[in-house]
Parts: structure tokens; sequence; C-alpha cells
């Protein structure tokens, strides 16, 4: 569960700021990580129902490995900077190099909602893509619904470029994808 360590393929970097570390996910995180993804409050605007088995949280660690390795997705652990506790994730994933643009998703336990720890740990996201990843555009699908959301995307910067009706149906219920974009230009 741990950064592979490939030469051929570098562990993922770590990334902080002012309060946070973020960094590859391992195996003390989760615990952590189910009760993240456990949590209705969390997965009510996600693409999948909330976890309901430890072995989800297994099968995700193996997902975020895969896509490293296959240079499709970064994923970072959000720790606090003080301590290391796993908060969250962030991660850029659906990454084309070749066109130079990837997406962008998030997660952060409702305990640290409200505090600005998502905005700071996006930005942080955002501006590697940018600076040492050399992205061109970075794109979130986000539900329309989920206003903090889309505030926390255009305060960043994002511009909403469009509406995909029904685009998921999540345990019965369809819902619409707000599509942003970001270009290097636009980040704030």
């Amino acid at each position: 569960m741990d950064a592979h360590t490939d030469p051929a393929h570098p562990p993922l970097p770590v990334l902080e700021s002012e309060r946070l570390r973020l960094r590859a996910p391992h195996a003390a995180d989760r615990d952590a990580l189910f009760a993240l993804f456990s949590e209705p409050e969390v997965v009510r605007y996600w693409s999948t129902p909330a976890w309901s088995e430890m072995a989800a949280a297994d099968a995700w660690f193996g997902r975020q490995q895969g896509s490293l390795l296959a240079g499709t997705g970064m994923t970072w652990a959000i720790a606090r900077r003080d301590d290391d506790v796993f908060i969250g994730t962030v991660s850029l994933h659906a990454m084309f190099p070749e066109q130079a643009r990837a997406e962008i998703g998030y997660t952060l336990h409702p305990s640290h909602w409200h505090r600005g720890l998502a905005r700071e740990a996006v930005r942080r996201v955002l501006r590697h893509a940018f600076d040492a990843l050399h992205l061109r555009r970075i794109e979130a699908d986000t539900d329309p619904l989920n206003a903090a959301s889309c505030k926390l995307l255009q305060a960043l910067g994002f511009v909403r470029e469009g509406l995909l009706r029904e685009r998921w149906c999540v345990g019965g219920t369809t819902a619409d994808t707000a599509l942003y974009g970001l270009l290097k230009e636009d980040l704030r």
C-alpha cells in the first residue's frame, strides 16, 4: 500500500503548504480512509455510494497504486502538517500527459470542513500540476448541487464551462455534472 519504489517510476512527491502535508497514502491511513469514504455526508455528491466494507479501502489503495504506475493518476493523502494525521485526499486523475491535462478531485473529513483546508490542498496540487508536471489544463467534475465545491473551484479561478445532464447514477439517483476548467493563468 505504500508508494512504490521502482526507479523507473519515482514515488509520489511530498507537497507541503502552511498547514498541510500532502503525501502518499500508506497502510496506517487505512482506517481513517475507510471512515472518510463510509461517511454519507462526504460521498453525498460522489460518483460511488458510501463504503460499507473495509475491502473497499484495500481496493482503493490498489487503484491508486495502479494509476500512479500507469501515469494516469496521482493521489495524495491530505495530512495535518504538525502531526501527519490523515484528514482527506486530493488527486489528479484522468491524466493525459500528451494533452497536458488532468482532472482534480478532493475529499476532506467533515471535522475539518469550513477551515480553508480543502482550498489549501487543492491550490498546492494545482501549483504542482502546472509548475512541475507542466500541465496546461485542469478540469473538475462537480455536482452542481454541491455549493461548497463549486464555491471552492470558483475561488481558485476555475470557470464553469458546461453542464452534463444526468451524467451519474449512484444508488438509483441521477445527478448532473457541472464541468469546470482551469488554465495556469487563471489560478488565483
